[in-house]
């Protein structure tokens, strides 16, 4: 199994905003849809069960995943599980909200395997590297989206 891929990005807002930015799993979508597209929201807007279901292509491979809030720690902890239905992947997206010393928050994002495909083991340090890659676009892109809320 691949070792988990931790990505984090430091912005100026306050750790309560910041969680209730990312509480609403559909504002995910801005920030991450290089990636994930056509997103479908579905049960509650916010906290443990909101979900979506979204298209992904990645290395020429197109997939549907469903996403899952699974457990929220206000205002510091976000999992979201993943499943990668055709890749027959599993995995957690955890964001950890952690309060600056001079103000500001740092979001740390880790993406962690549960259950791996035989290809993500054989493929463990493209996949980690293209998970880094794409996972630090979406932090960025994240901050601006923040800035301008």
């Amino acid at each position: 199994m691949p070792e988990p891929v931790t990505v984090s990005i430091d912005v100026p807002q306050g750790r309560e905003a910041v969680y209730d930015h990312l509480d609403v799993l559909a504002n995910h979508e801005a920030f991450t849809d290089h990636l994930l597209r056509d997103w479908q929201p579905s049960g509650p807007t916010r906290g443990v069960g909101a979900r979506a279901r979204v298209h992904v292509k990645a290395l020429g491979v197109r997939d549907v995943v469903d996403i899952e809030v699974t457990e929220v720690r206000a205002p510091e902890l976000i999992v979201e599980r993943n499943i990668a239905h055709r890749a027959g992947r599993t995995a957690e997206g955890t964001y950890r909200l952690q309060e600056l010393p001079d103000g500001g928050t740092r979001i740390a994002f880790e993406y962690r395997w549960i259950v791996t495909p035989v290809v993500d083991r054989l493929t463990a340090p493209v996949a980690r590297a293209v998970i880094r890659r794409t996972n630090e676009t979406a932090m960025r892109r994240l901050a601006e989206q923040l800035a301008t809320a």
